[in-house]
């Protein structure tokens, strides 16, 4: 197990399943890209258990409170984690966190987006540590996300080398 499913395991944390999109919907791309040494992530939400994108609905300010939403954009960050694991086969062969882009659904007067979108910076931060884990960041308000979801995020992190990390 490489260290940073280590660290989920401590924190008691599981990484979702694959996203399953709602009936009649397709997502024609996929949800990480390898360039080189970059991986270029697609927009995540917060998942169910189940994969499904129904663990939180609605906007900041409407149906959810801020805590909420820090809540959701946590759960994001699991369901980035779960695309990486996937695709990159280890967690651990993220070098660094490159950039972050978070949108927030919330109310035309809600206007604590960078507190929401927190959620995900402080878990990556906490399971990466500073060096690896601060990143660049925006954290906009939108007036709706795909599925009613209230947290989008999507980023870049840098990978190490093959040579450096072994079997990749």
């Amino acid at each position: 197990m490489d260290s940073i499913e280590q660290r989920l395991k401590e924190l008691g944390l599981c990484l979702p399943p694959a996203i399953q999109a709602p009936a009649g919907i397709v997502l024609p791309f996929v949800m990480v890209r390898v360039l080189g040494n970059r991986a270029l992530i697609s927009g995540h939400g917060p998942q169910a258990a189940d994969g499904t994108m129904t663990a939180y609905v609605g906007k900041i300010g409407v149906e959810l409170t801020e805590a909420e939403g820090y809540q959701a954009a946590r759960l994001t960050a699991l369901s980035i984690l779960g695309s990486l694991k996937r695709t990159l086969g280890s967690l651990d062969r993220v070098s660094r966190w490159g950039r972050i882009f978070g949108m927030v659904a919330a109310s035309s007067d809600f206007a604590r987006q960078p507190n929401v979108i927190n959620g995900f910076s402080d878990l990556i931060i906490e399971l990466y540590g500073q060096e690896r884990g601060q990143h660049s960041r925006t954290a906009v308000g939108m007036t709706s996300l795909p599925f009613g979801i209230p947290v989008e995020i999507e980023g870049e992190v840098e990978l190490y080398p093959a040579d450096e990390m072994g079997n990749y």
